[in-house]
């Protein structure tokens, strides 16, 4: 439960983002910026003339928006001339030229907005076609990877590479190219309008900067704690909500009520604490930058009415010079913002490649083994295998199956019983001696191939949102609804979906909870009886049923295993009484090896084991 809270906590935090306004908390950072932009540039493959061509669209929306206010200053200082000459009856206002004054300025806004229009529609393509693939290589590269790679990292970390990392790569990079250069574009064009105008009044708008950056600076510095213990302890709340909606049944079995409610207090104080001082202070932003961006149109006034009396600069000068001003702080707030999404976008952007990058199982090799049909002799030949190289778990495993056996596999907690299955399937590989099938190593084969003559039922049931016959047919896409209804029958399945409303029709959910676990497991065997393999592996496959339920599931097992291979693990060892042999494994090796009646007579471990099932009971 604590890795469940623990990985909610962080994908919760990917999903939330900063917890205050853009730039109060520094993104994630990548391990290596540069390195991550290069790869994601090359990537993109030929899309990076298009980003080239957004730049340009982007560059040039802006010079069009920029060069607007000095045009339009035109119209005003013609409009107070004009006033001017009809007050002292020497003339009149001009209004021809202020009229192409001002269709001039609604022609650059027009450009400007084609231009702007043109960068969106084709970085929207761009991004879309980038997370397109990089989803789809994603779900190809998870069928592709071992199986140790998910066995050492918890469902959400693999879950967010393909949802809240691909989303955060596309929405920052969507809008943090056209974003920048944007910014840039209009930092440099502002500057060069106002220069233009007075040097001295962009002199006195500059000086509002540091004085900005000195209050925002300080503001930042006592709020960006504040922001991170919210953006934490919200992570605390929906773990514990998470956990609370999850084993609530335990939680009143226990009277835990009260104990639960007042932790979850704890956290919601610390949360609502954080919560109002970093809006504080988040909030004293806005007044602050507005005081003293008054001030700096208060100096420009000042300084611009006294020039144009001097007949420095004329009116229309100064009122485009107030708007420059206006728009002077907003592109350095939005470059400020952007750098921050480009953090995230090149995190995400390395955590996808790093994915992507991770070492593959061998799908295909050079002349593989191909059989028409396949026996079902197994031969286990002096099998060595640890997770860890160090490690050795399993030290010599040795065995001979003939075809149609069923052989089953015993032994205590951490014998090693799952771990062959494994190296049979070749999810993972041995590390010493061999493992063959039909007398050729498992590892000359195509793993799919290899696969291909392996039907399973583990413990742990996996069924899909979808209908039963659905995930019945699983295991053989082109079965009939007779086959699908029989391979029902054989795993005694076909009662209880009988009694479920729409019958074979009735939706399972998502998790498949509107059926009991019993009932889940009668449908994966159902699933792997229609798949008619010639090698069967059943894991625990009665685990979750009733003694009743598991008599009768154990008499189609008995005519489903009928010339195939078996593998049976299993801890109730009244359920395996009738298998071709036993093995009984201790540590990795096999202690003792016979039937049923054979290990009994021994008066071994296997009898220990047995009797001790009993004396429980």
């Amino acid at each position: 439960m604590s890795e469940s809270r623990e990985d909610l906590k962080k994908v919760t935090a990917r999903r939330r983002g900063p917890g205050g306004p853009p730039g109060m908390i520094p993104g994630e950072k990548a391990k290596n910026f540069k390195g991550a932009v290069a790869d994601m540039l090359k990537y993109m493959g030929k899309d990076k003339i298009k980003v080239l061509i957004v730049m340009i669209c982007a560059a040039l929306s802006t010079v069009f928006i920029v060069v607007g206010p000095k045009i339009m200053g035109k119209a005003t200082t013609e409009l107070a001339t004009g006033l001017m000459k009809k007050i002292s009856q020497t003339g009149g206002i001009d209004f021809g030229y202020i009229g192409k004054i001002l269709l001039i300025t609604l022609g650059l806004y027009v450009l400007s907005g084609v231009f702007t229009f043109t960068q969106g529609w084709l970085m929207t393509g761009v991004t879309q076609r980038l997370c397109y693939r990089m989803r789809k290589e994603i779900s190809e590269k998870i069928n592709r990877m071992p199986m140790k790679y998910f066995e050492s990292r918890t469902y959400g970390e693999v879950l967010s590479r393909i949802t809240n990392d691909v989303d955060t790569l596309g929405m920052s990079l969507n809008q943090s190219i056209t974003t920048m250069i944007t910014s840039i574009a209009t930092l440099v064009g502002i500057t060069i309008m106002m220069l233009s105008i007075s040097p001295l009044m962009t002199l006195i708008a500059i000086f509002i900067l540091p004085v900005s950056g000195a209050l925002l600076g300080f503001i930042m510095k006592h709020s960006q704690k504040y922001f991170r213990q919210q953006q934490d302890y919200l992570g605390h709340i929906n773990g514990q909500v998470e956990e609370v909606f999850g084993g609530h049944n335990i939680i009143k079995t226990f009277n835990k009520e009260e104990e639960t409610l007042k932790e979850f207090k704890e956290t919601n104080n610390v949360l609502y604490t954080s919560a109002v001082k970093s809006q504080f202070y988040s909030g004293l932003m806005m007044p602050i930058m507005t005081f003293v961006g008054n001030l700096g149109y208060a100096g420009v006034a000042i300084s611009g009415g006294m020039l144009a009396i001097k007949g420095v600069i004329t009116i229309g000068d100064i009122q485009a010079f107030i708007q420059y001003v206006k728009q002077f702080t907003q592109p350095i707030t939005q470059m400020a913002q952007v750098m921050n999404q480009m953090q995230s976008m090149a995190a995400a952007a390395e955590r996808v490649f790093e994915f992507l990058n991770e070492e593959e199982e061998v799908q295909i090799i050079d002349n593989p083994i191909r059989l028409d049909e396949v026996k079902g002799e197994v031969t286990f030949d002096h099998v060595q295998f640890g997770y860890d190289p160090e490690k050795i778990i399993i030290h010599d495993f040795s065995s001979e199956v003939k075809p149609g056996q069923t052989i089953a596999i015993v032994g205590p907690t951490g014998a090693g019983k799952t771990t062959m299955v494994k190296l049979l399937m070749r999810f993972y590989d041995v590390n010493g001696g061999a493992i063959k099938v039909d007398g050729h190593n498992v590892k000359d084969f195509n793993r799919r191939e290899l696969r291909s003559a392996f039907g399973m039922v583990l413990q742990d049931t996996w069924l899909f949102k979808g209908s039963i016959m659905e995930n019945i047919r699983f295991g053989r896409q082109d079965a009939t609804d007779e086959e699908v209804i029989a391979a029902a029958k054989t795993a005694h399945a076909h009662h209880f979906i009988s009694t479920l409303p729409d019958g074979y029709n009735f939706e399972l959910n998502e998790d498949a909870t509107n059926v009991s676990q019993g009932q889940r497991q009668l449908l994966t065997i159902a699933r792997a009886v229609l798949a008619n393999s010639p090698i069967l592996i059943l894991d625990e496959a009665t685990s979750s049923v009733d003694t009743r339920t598991e008599a009768r599931i154990q008499r189609g097992m008995h005519n489903l295993t009928k010339g195939r291979t078996s593998f049976v693990i299993a801890h109730r060892l009244s359920t395996i009484r009738d298998a071709d042999c036993i093995l009984v494994m201790k540590d990795g090796d096999i202690v003792e090896s016979g039937t049923h009646t054979e290990l009994l007579n021994a008066n071994g471990f296997y009898a220990d084991l047995y009797n001790s099932q009993w004396n429980i009971a």
